[in-house]
């Protein structure tokens, strides 16, 4: 039954008049399926506004991107809904870069496909390609006009060409939506700046300085460095507008119910070009509630599951992917707990992961990494995790000061070592990073650099130093792949490329060192690839190797737990995978020393013949029972039986 609160049956029927017989009940059986999930985000997100009419509107749009979806979307639209675990599949391989740095323009992606096809690639993440302000644009996420692509990587029809093309190879593609703001060179932003109230209401305007002052008083500054503050005057506007970024990304004031629907028919009109994943970007940061740090409030799921249950009506294909970077405890609530279960994105950023990776990496230490992991909650059915050892962005260390306690670390004292680790600053580290965003009154340093510069690889001094790094970085992507979720390569790591020494020269790139790691692919040195005598082709091939195993175990199908054996010695990390399938142990070394692990913990999992299938050799103990771990060895463990 429909809620009392959501439109009348007469209402919705009136919007599919002109529908076939199929198409009717498909809407209708849609709307039967997810109705409710609207209503009660719009419940919970707008108590003091007719629910009942907004819900109209949001179907409304629903309806109308439903008519203009292609069929051949329609027909993924029947895949996806009969096979909802597509994105849980061992096969999946994510792959991510800037289109200029990687093709040069949308329509150059093509000729690239067998080199992606090469290392397992199913998933293209696209950086942000909508048409952004001129000038310094936040790498894109300062949007100018969200229905436009940048005209120098091509125009709309050769986005909705590449989707199809992609399609065609079983890649997904994956695009940003900047959800938290957009440039202040925006329509919305322009008009607001006009005069017009309806469109000031978009964004959280104050006349004088109060209310900013209050929210100052429990707000982080992002870019201490080069934005301070999160709010700036703006002489048009004729008052101070939320800026949490940086002064030309204007907050959008998510309690205004347009601003909502606004969004919503971007995602449909996305989902008709055929995107497949949208990335929520900074979705952490749309609802402000004064007197906290305007990040994870409640509400911030109800926004999601508002835009969710929309293109469930119209494109049940699009998946949504969650970008947020928070504390571990915050983190599984954007896959849908309580009230949300289910009903959020299929995907989340697992950085407590990353973090953990790096860390154990630095201090050859595994007992912060189990303290922290085990702990995390389980996801939901429906949801999985985006893992990868780096992305486009810098590393921050979040690190929960009570996990690091448990271990009789502090937490403030061991996110200060990981900085001055990998920026090459303590003794006896190979790492060659860049500090980023330093702010001395907290002692804050966050991390900029590709993963061979992370690990050592890009001046690894000798052969053996040479060998070291690769291990490393080996053992890095095998943790991430053996995990569960969908491992996500960022470009360049699947060559081994150093940071980039020129990343300063393009203008606007001057003041953010994160460029070094978002370099250009060179396909002359890409075409090494092929050839394991290379570094590069050591380093792809390895990660090649590394996809083609993991396509080959149902143990790593997202649904299977993951469950963190705790009492192995320091230095070595298990997980133990469960799956229908059989059991699966995951065994890492962290360390340049070797280290042991006991037979019997493959025994208990049910392994009887233990196997590594990275290597594809058999597992025997000593006489003592006892199993040797070379240094830094990754070893998944099945059962040859």
């Amino acid at each position: 039954m429909r809620p009392r609160t959501g439109p009348t049956s007469e209402s919705v029927s009136s919007l599919l008049v002109d529908l076939d017989e199929q198409e009717r009940e498909t809407i209708e059986l849609r709307l039967e399926r997810w109705s409710d999930d609207l209503v009660d985000a719009l419940a919970m997100l707008y108590p003091g506004h007719d629910v009942s009419a907004l819900t109209l509107r949001l179907v409304e749009s629903a309806i109308a991107g439903f008519r203009a979806r292609e069929p051949e979307l329609r027909h993924l639209d029947q895949r996806r809904l009969l096979r909802p675990d597509w994105l849980q599949q061992p096969d999946m391989l994510g792959y991510a870069c800037y289109t200029e740095r990687f093709a040069d323009t949308l329509a150059g992606i093509p000729s690239r496909l067998p080199y992606l096809r090469d290392l397992g690639v199913t998933y293209l993440h696209l950086m942000p390609l909508l048409q952004p302000r001129e000038g310094d644009n936040d790498g894109g996420y300062a949007v100018q006009d969200y229905r436009t692509v940048r005209a120098d990587l091509g125009d709309v029809d050769d986005l909705r060409e590449l989707t199809r093309t992609l399609r065609g190879h079983g890649v997904s593609l994956v695009l940003d939506l900047v959800l938290n703001h957009v440039a202040k060179e925006h329509e919305w932003a322009r008009r607001a700046r006009a005069g017009e109230s309806r469109y000031r209401d978009y964004f959280h305007v104050f006349s004088d300085r109060e209310m900013p002052n209050a929210y100052e008083s429990t707000l982080p500054e992002v870019f201490p460095d080069f934005a301070p503050g999160n709010f700036t005057w703006d002489a048009e506007l004729d008052a101070w507008v939320w800026t949490t970024f940086n002064e030309w990304q204007w907050d959008l004031n998510w309690a205004n119910p347009d601003v909502l629907v606004e969004l919503a028919d971007v995602v449909l009109y996305l989902a008709n070009l055929g995107v497949e994943v949208l990335r929520l970007d900074a979705i952490a940061f749309t609802w402000k509630r004064l007197g906290t740090n305007c990040q994870n409030q409640p509400e911030v799921h109800a926004v999601t599951q508002a835009l969710r249950t929309v293109a469930r009506i119209a494109a049940p294909a699009l998946a949504f992917k969650a970008e947020a970077i928070v504390g571990p405890r915050d983190l599984v609530q954007y896959l849908g707990q309580g009230r949300h279960s289910g009903r959020l994105s299929d995907l989340a950023y697992h950085n407590s992961l990353m973090v953990q990776v790096w860390s154990m990496l630095a201090t050859g230490s595994t007992l912060l990494a189990k303290e922290a992991l085990r702990s995390l909650p389980t996801t939901p059915p429906s949801g999985t995790w985006i893992c990868y050892i780096r992305c486009h962005d810098d590393i921050g260390w979040a690190i929960d000061d009570g996990d690091a306690a448990a271990v009789g670390l502090n937490g403030w004292e061991h996110r200060r070592f990981l900085s001055d680790w990998y920026a090459g600053d303590f003794p006896g580290s190979w790492a060659r990073g860049l500090v980023f965003q330093h702010n001395p009154a907290t002692g804050d340093k966050r991390i900029s650099g590709t993963a061979a510069a992370l690990v050592g690889l890009s001046d690894a001094p000798d052969a053996q130093a040479e060998g070291a790094a690769l291990a490393r970085l080996f053992l890095a992507h095998a943790i991430v792949a053996g995990w569960g979720g969908i491992p996500v390569v960022w470009s360049g790591d699947e060559l081994g490329l150093p940071n980039d020494p020129h990343w300063a020269d393009e203008p606007g790139h001057e003041d953010d060192n994160r460029w070094a790691h978002r370099e250009r692919i060179d396909w002359t040195e890409a075409a090494s690839s092929r050839d394991p005598g290379t570094r590069a082709g050591r380093v792809f091939q390895g990660l090649a190797h590394l996809a083609r195993v993991r396509a080959g175990l149902p143990q790593l199908h997202a649904s299977g737990t993951t469950d963190v054996v705790v009492d192995t010695e320091d230095g070595v990390l298990a997980v133990r995978r469960g799956h229908p399938s059989g059991p699966m142990v995951c065994v890492y070394n962290v360390t340049g020393e070797w280290r042991h692990v006991s037979l019997e913990l493959f025994r208990q999992a049910g392994i009887r013949e233990p196997v590594d299938a990275i290597g594809g050799h058999a597992i025997y103990s000593g006489a003592d029972g006892q199993v040797a771990l070379s240094p830094y060895a990754a070893w998944w463990v099945v059962d040859s039986a």
